[in-house]
């Protein structure tokens, strides 16, 4: 049986209960990295610091994991370097493979061809323009973004369902190629599988982008 390492933000209430549903095959390992918020100010963005981030992952090693993933989505707004770099540096420190959320989604992008994206994100305004602008500048065009204005990590999980289903609509009506809910503490994976054919394109959810990063190492 492998042993996969997951590395999520402490304040994650969603993940966890997704690995339910993981490979037979597999067990998966958790490590935390501090993170109480999302923002764009300094002392949020020291959550992400790559010293800090490495070592919360290098913690899954003493477990002799086979492969870690980052399961959060810091890369969307910090920017695409930042997962690069902690991948890198990860495989070059510890021989695992490593990936990331981010890094997988944009993977499925690619796969789909899409080019014009729906974006759900639980943040305020200007994290979720500031992600915006980051995937324009990598050549996407965001047709539509809704966003929840929190900023509180931990609960972004209890936006309801319904919410998020009204959030998925309200992108799907200006045509995109995909949609991303962007956050693994949003409880979405449910509606992108079940949505997907009724707003007639793709639903990327990054929680279970993270699971599925692992068959991509």
């Amino acid at each position: 049986m492998m042993r996969l390492g997951l590395l999520i933000p402490s304040s994650n209430v969603v993940l966890e209960p997704l690995i339910k549903q993981a490979s037979a095959v597999s067990t998966i390992h958790v490590s935390r990295l501090g993170v109480l918020d999302v923002k764009l100010d300094a002392a949020s963005r020291a959550q992400f610091e790559q010293k800090t981030q490495l070592a919360a992952a290098k913690l899954l090693c003493d477990a002799k994991v086979e492969a870690i993933v980052w399961g959060g989505t810091s890369a969307s707004w910090l920017g695409l370097e930042h997962d690069i770099s902690f991948v890198n540096l990860m495989q070059q420190q510890t021989g695992v493979p490593t990936g990331s959320c981010v890094l997988e989604i944009n993977r499925q992008l690619r796969a789909l061809g899409a080019k014009r994206l729906g974006m759900i994100t639980p943040y305020k305004s200007d994290v979720a323009e500031q992600i915006n602008r980051n995937y324009e500048a990598m050549g996407f065009e965001v047709t539509a973004s809704v966003h929840d204005g929190g900023d509180l990590s931990n609960d972004f999980a209890s936006i309801s369902q319904d919410t998020i289903a009204t959030m998925i609509r309200t992108v799907a009506a200006a045509g995109p190629h995909a949609i991303i809910i962007m956050c693994t503490n949003v409880a979405g994976a449910a509606l992108a599988k079940s949505m997907s054919d009724e707003v007639g394109c793709p639903i990327i959810d990054s929680a279970a982008a993270t699971l599925a990063a692992f068959d991509h190492l």
